[in-house]
């Protein structure tokens, strides 16, 4: 097949795409700071990722500066490599088989046995409030002991 060759719209030629001031220029910043997470912090995406040059608008020579001062303060523990994004997912998503999200995990309605029930319980549901039940092992022991002679007369 042969290509088909676009030829570009005179309008897209004359419309350019007006030129970023950085930050750096904008404050007359000369030296990028590793301590300076504030400013640092301008130049990363909510995702803890460094911003691309056309997006911050710097030259090149500012963003290697700005991409040497972030990964030393990332070293330095002062920011941090990543930044997990919790969104809420709707709950119309399509279902398995088996009527479940893929995902998705269950949930326990209540403890596991043998767990104690924690103090942060909602005070107006009483059923919540109630201690569970736990049998002493010595009664567990006496209930399940052979029967003595004198219960089997």
């Amino acid at each position: 097949m042969a290509r088909v060759s676009r030829k570009p719209n005179p309008k897209d030629i004359l419309r350019r795409r007006k030129k970023k001031v950085s930050i750096l220029t904008q404050e007359q910043i000369d030296y990028v700071d590793w301590k300076d997470i504030n400013l640092l912090r301008r130049f990363m995406s909510d995702r803890a990722k460094i911003r691309a040059r056309l997006i911050t608008g710097n030259n090149q020579q500012q963003q290697t500066e700005i991409a040497r001062a972030i990964k030393n303060a990332r070293e330095m523990a002062l920011l941090p490599y990543t930044n997990r994004i919790t969104t809420q997912r709707s709950t119309t998503r399509s279902h398995g088989e088996d009527g479940h999200n893929e995902g998705s995990v269950p949930q326990p309605s209540e403890p596991p046995p043998g767990m104690q029930m924690t103090d942060d319980v909602d005070p107006t549901n009483e059923a919540s409030n109630a201690e569970p039940t736990t049998t002493e092992p010595s009664e567990a022991i006496a209930d399940h002991a052979e029967p003595t002679k004198e219960a089997v007369e």
